[in-house]
Order: structure tokens, then C-alpha cells, then sequence
């Protein structure tokens, strides 16, 4: 901390000029190295020489002028004015005396060109309720009551632990009013109805689409321009806080989405923050992402890394979140991502790699480990690229995972052919274990393919009512048996039947019907048999956790394959039929031990299966002494899969 000429100018004027940075935070801040920017930059509040008040920072290295305007001073430019560093920083700051939370405010920032702005603050850790657009200092300080989950969080999030993650959509999971897009379920709401579904439902993580603060509901939280300010669509940040909390409190763990990819190009904004293109790249070849209509963050800026690492770091230890899923990060690596040729420039090599974009991943994997080692950083990460979650020592990314959108995309293929159809398309459904071990992968069904005439997934599914039924059970009893973590969106869980629509709600009416309440309760006892048995997690990343045991019965359809544990004894084994024709007393030899149990049929009435092709008592015949290979016999339901122990 340091004052003017060591000691506080006339204390009369409204700012005083006052600093809370050292000459090691301003090296590290243009170095990309700074990553708790947010205790330094944005208001705070504090006591100076007996006197309460708030002091201010912000980032503008071409400004020509700044000041703080809002209701204290009635929005008028000028009075507030805030002092720039007398050093290369670019950084503006002062003290307001007697300023008080939950006051109103923004920058007036005046360019090298006589450009003139009003800016929220990009530090800002609450803000106004859409439409309003104005900053608010707040206080975030909580007593957490965590500590339980906090202490054993490294068990509960590590790779070899069940990870089944609901990805919920605060806004549309559930509104006081279905169809009013301008009603919300606050976040203390919340903490009464999402939590205990998510708990009773058997998942393990929440993932929450962003709820860092956004302009406009349209974008889904994907366009924001608050990355340290949970939204006030919900509630105050100290609210959310009491969410995180909760679910902590029950066992469930909190993963947040994070775009540290673009930003919208909003006048309250970051875009052309100080007259001048601050936080975006100044050539719109690589600044301008022509798909969202939004601007690429430019990853060459020391300070702009310092900015979006801090925001990264501040969630994992101000919200105790326990993993940030990092989004679209094909198109932050690849400088012609959805550009044709000329409409790019190639890096120095002669190549597409955004290379210093390829850095700031990297240091922020390495940051975040190295902070918070009990955490996971996942990749939505759509291409072949190598190395998205291998080690960084060996010149990887460094993510603990990334979502297997190959994995989902054939699913679709394959699940949406008629039965008939599946015998030739067998490898669709076996390609993923061709190249699974690549990375450490998580399946998901997530919200994107449930929007923009994709069609919900019950009716992805061909057939009739029960068929796609049926269906649908099958394909999630194949993703809670295939090795990896698991995600599902909000209401795919009980056959939404209408796609996803972010202005209402899930259609929880549907519950009422048998096949919708029989559906769900069909993916709780998924839940609870990935958490319950060690075969189906503690070696999902293993190439030793997964072997098939028959794919030659193509044209019938039948495949079989086992989930192996560290102990043999608790290994399982998985029959699927991928057909609508039954398969009475179905010969599976198997190596091992002489006794089997079915432990879960996707064809159980209570799942609103047909209840015929239970096993109750398996036939198991020793036919190979010296291999111990026995032969059992199982009756295989159409369009069903079996869990057998």
C-alpha cells in the first residue's frame, strides 16, 4: 500500500489517491502472473486513516482520463476522478471515503482520441439486474460450513471416483411461473428444490451453465461480461455462495462452466474497454468470432491472462466450486476455427495453432493444480487434437478431462437406425474403445443436442412409444457402463419431450405418466450402481478396466462385455441387446467364477420394461476346467441391456 508523496493530498477532494499495488504485482500483471487480480482490481472495501470507504482499481492503458460515476454523484463524469499510475501499468485507482456496499457505479473513461465511455467494472463481483448494466460494490466475506466436503473433496473428485454430473440450467430447471422468462427460482429456492432432486437422483456433480453474469438470457450465460460476479437474475452472490454450500453439504460437488473464449460486444463491456481494443485482439482475423458475433480475448496480453486466470482462481476459492469446464476450447487453439482460407493468419511457424493461446491454457492448468490439487479442469474440446488431458510435462494441456464428443456423435448415429439397420452399423457402437485411452474422457449428453431441431432425446430414439422407451434406457445404460465420467442434461433424465426452450421450464408434468416416472427412476438406479459398484469407476481411465466379451453375434445383435475392478471379485459383466427381437436362454461363456447374478435389467417393469426376461436363477455350466470358462444362459429382452455380478 503506498500513498501519494507518503502520505494522504487533500483529503477535501473526493478520490484520494491511494494504492494497493506492490511493484511485484504490477511485473506479474503484465506477465500473466497475477492470479488473484480480483483482491487487487475492482472496489474493496477498506479503512483508511479512521475513514470507511471503498477503493477502486481498473485496467485502462489508454485512457486519458478516468472516473467513477454513479448514483453517489448523481452519474455525472468528472467528479470522481481516479489517479493513474505513475509507471507503465496503465492501471487507474483511488479511495472514495464514506462510500458504502451495494452502491451503484461505473467507469467514465475518456480515450487517446477523445472517445468516451461508460464501463461496468470488470473486477466487480455483483452487479445489476439486467437490463441494467451498472456495477455494485459488495462484500462476498461468508462463514462457510463446508468443512466435511471441503477436507474430503480429493477422494470425491479424483479420477478413479464415480463422476455423474447433472448439467442444470438455473433459469429454465425450474420457474415460479413456467412461461414468464422474468421470473426466477432464487438461489435460496433453489438450495429447498435442487439439491435434494440432485441428491435423491444419485449424481454426483451439478454442472451449472454459466452463471456468471450476462446481458442477455438468449445466450445461455455463454456471452458474459461480469467473470467474477455470479448473476443477480437469482440472487446475491452470497446466495449462490449458500447453494454451493448446500450441495457440499450433501455430498455433491459443483462443476462451472467458464468461457474464456469470447465476450459479446456490449457498450458496457470489455469490448473496446479504453477507446481502444484492450482485452480483444486488434486484428479481427483473429479477434472476431464470426459464428457468435463476439470478440476472442487477446492471449498475447500479459495482463488479459492475469484477468482470465484470476477469474478461473477466484471461483475455485471464493465459491469453493470444485472444477471449471472450460468451453469451446477448439476454437481458442485454432486461429481458423470456422474461417475459410484468407480469413486467417497463420502463427509464425506457418501453422493454425494459436500458439499463446496454447500458453495460457497451459498456465492455467498449471496454476490451478498447483492451487487447488484437489480439483478438476475439464475440456469441451470437439476435435482430434492430442494431448488435450495428458500430462504438461510431457506437453500436454494439463486438463483432468474432456468431453468425448466423437462418443456422442456416434451414439446418435447409431441409436437413431432402426433395429434392423444395427447389425451393419455395429462399429459405430464399438469405435469409442478404439481410441478411449487417448484421453480421459467424459460422456456427454449434454444441453446442445437438445436444442435448435436436434429433437429431445426420447424422441431421438426410433419406433414406437415403448421402443424409443427402451431405447433410450439402453443408451444410458450403455453410458453409465462405458468407462469414463458421465454427464446428462436436465430433463433428459425422465424423457423431456419437448426440446430444451431457456425462457420456461422442464416439462415436470411428464412425471405423472408411467413411461416419463419409470425413465427416471431407471437412471437413479444407474446412479446409485456407478456409485455403489468399484467395476464400473475405480479403473474407468484404465485400459485394465474394460474388456469385451463377445462382438462376433453381430447380425443378432447381442454384445457383451465386462467392467473389471481391482478386485476380481467385483468385476461385472454387461449384455446388451441392440435389437427389438428377444433372445430366449442366450449361451455367454464367461471366465472366472461359477455364479452370476442379474443386478440390473433395463427391461424391469418397474422401469416400464416388459418384466418377461428376468434371470432369476442363471444356468452356469463348467466347460473349460483348465481356462475355469463357464457357460451361462440368460434370457436377453429386446432393446434391453442386463448388469449381471
Amino acid at each position: 500500500m503506498a500513498y501519494e508523496d507518503d502520505h494522504f493530498i487533500d483529503s477535501t477532494r473526493m478520490v484520494w489517491n491511494y494504492s494497493f499495488f506492490t511493484d511485484e504485482d504490477i511485473d506479474r500483471f503484465q506477465h500473466g502472473d497475477l492470479h488473484n487480480a480480483y483482491e487487487k482490481f475492482g472496489s474493496h472495501q477498506l479503512t483508511v486513516l479512521d475513514t470507511e470507504g471503498f477503493y477502486f482499481a481498473v485496467w485502462a492503458p489508454n485512457a486519458t482520463a478516468v472516473s467513477l460515476v454513479g448514483e453517489f454523484n448523481g452519474w455525472k463524469e468528472h467528479i470522481h476522478k481516479l489517479y493513474v499510475r505513475q509507471d507503465s501499468s496503465g492501471i487507474w485507482e483511488g479511495f472514495v471515503p464514506r462510500m458504502f456496499p451495494n452502491t451503484y457505479y461505473k467507469y467514465h473513461i475518456r480515450g487517446t482520441e477523445g472517445t468516451e465511455v461508460f464501463k461496468a467494472d470488470p473486477f466487480a463481483f455483483y452487479s445489476e439486474l439486467r437490463p441494467g448494466t451498472a456495477s455494485i460494490t459488495r462484500n462476498i466475506n461468508k462463514h462457510w460450513r463446508d468443512e466435511q466436503w471441503m477436507t474430503g473433496r480429493k477422494q470425491a473428485n479424483s479420477l478413479n471416483a464415480p463422476w455423474s454430473v447433472y448439467e442444470v440450467h438455473l433459469a429454465s430447471w425450474m420457474r415460479p411461473v413456467k412461461n414468464d422468462e422474468n421470473a426466477y427460482t432464487s438461489y435460496d429456492d433453489l438450495v429447498t428444490r435442487l439439491v435434494p432432486y440432485v441428491k435423491n437422483m444419485g449424481f454426483t456433480h451439478v454442472e451449472l451453465m454459466p452463471v456468471m453474469e450476462h446481458p442477455f438470457d438468449g445466450s445461455w450465460g455463454y456471452q458474459g461480461t461480469g467473470f467474477f460476479a455470479p448473476t443477480s437474475r437469482f440472487g446475491l452472490p452470497e446466495e449462490f455462495m449458500n447453494l454451493v454450500e448446500a450441495l457440499h453439504q450433501n455430498g455433491i460437488g459443483v462443476i462451472l462452466d467458464w468461457v474464456p473464449s469470447h465476450f459479446p460486444g456490449d457498450a458496457h463491456g470489455l469490448y473496446m474497454f479504453d477507446g481502444t481494443h484492450t482485452y480483444e485482439y486488434a486484428d479481427m482475423r483473429k479477434g472476431f468470432h464470426p459464428d457468435w458475433n463476439s470478440y476472442i480475448f487477446n492471449y498475447s496480453r500479459g495482463e488479459v491472462v492475469s484477468f482470465l486466470i484470476s477469474s478461473a482462481h477466484f471461483w475455485l476459492k471464493k465459491y469453493h466450486v470444485d472444477g471449471i469446464r472450460v468451453d469451446a476450447v477448439n476454437s481458442i487453439i485454432r486461429r481458423d476455427f470456422s474461417r475459410k482460407e484468407g480469413e486467417w493468419e497463420r502463427n509464425e511457424y506457418g501453422g493454425n495453432e494459436n500458439i499463446e493461446a496454447i500458453a495460457f491454457l497451459k498456465k492455467m492448468n498449471t496454476v490451478i493444480y498447483r492451487d487447488f490439487p484437489d480439483v478438476q479442469t475439464i475440456a469441451e474440446e470437439a476435435s482430434d487434437w492430442p494431448g488435450i488431458t495428458g500430462s504438461l510435462k510431457t506437453g500436454g494441456f494439463g486438463f483432468g478431462m474432456k468431453w468425448m464428443m466423437g462418443w456422442m456423435h456416434d451414439m446418435f448415429r447409431y441409436f437413431k437406425k432402426r433395429p434392423p439397420d444395427r447389425p451393419a452399423a455395429q462399429n459405430d457402437f464399438t469405435f469409442s474403445m478404439m481410441y478411449f485411452y487417448d484421453e480421459k474422457f467424459m460422456l456427454p449428453l449434454s444441453h446442445d443436442e437438445v436444442v435448435h431441431g436436434k429433437s429431445p432425446m426420447i424422441y431421438k430414439m426410433p419406433g414406437n412409444e415403448w421402443e424409443q422407451f427402451a431405447n433410450l434406457r439402453l443408451l444410458y445404460t450403455w453410458m453409465f457402463t462405458h468407462p469414463g465420467a458421465k454427464l446428462l442434461f436436465m430433463g433428459d433424465e425422465f424423457g423431456q419431450t419437448s426440446e430444451w426452450n431457456y425462457k420456461s421450464e422442464l416439462d415436470w408434468e411428464l412425471l405423472q405418466y408411467a413411461a416419463h416416472n419409470d425413465l427416471q427412476e431407471c437412471v437413479r438406479t444407474l446412479n446409485h450402481l456407478y456409485r455403489q459398484q468399484p467395476a464400473l469407476h475405480e479403473l474407468q481411465f484404465d485400459p485394465k478396466g474394460f474388456e469385451w466379451e463377445d462382438i462376433g453375434h453381430r447380425e443378432e445383435g447381442i454384445l457383451v462385455f465386462r467392467r473389471c475392478g481391482k478386485l476380481k471379485a467385483n468385476d461385472l459383466v454387461i449384455v446388451m441387446n441392440m435389437t427389438n427381437l428377444p433372445r430366449n436362454n442366450w449361451k455367454i461363456k464367461l471366465k472366472g467364477k461359477p455364479r452370476w447374478t442379474e443386478l440390473f435389467n433395463s427391461d424391469d417393469v418397474k422401469y416400464w420394461g416388459s418384466g418377461k426376461y428376468a434371470n432369476e436363477n442363471i444356468p452356469c455350466e463348467l466347460v473349460d476346467k483348465k481356462k475355469k470358462i463357464f457357460e451361462i444362459k440368460v434370457n436377453v429382452p429386446p432393446l434391453g441391456a442386463m448388469i449381471f455380478c
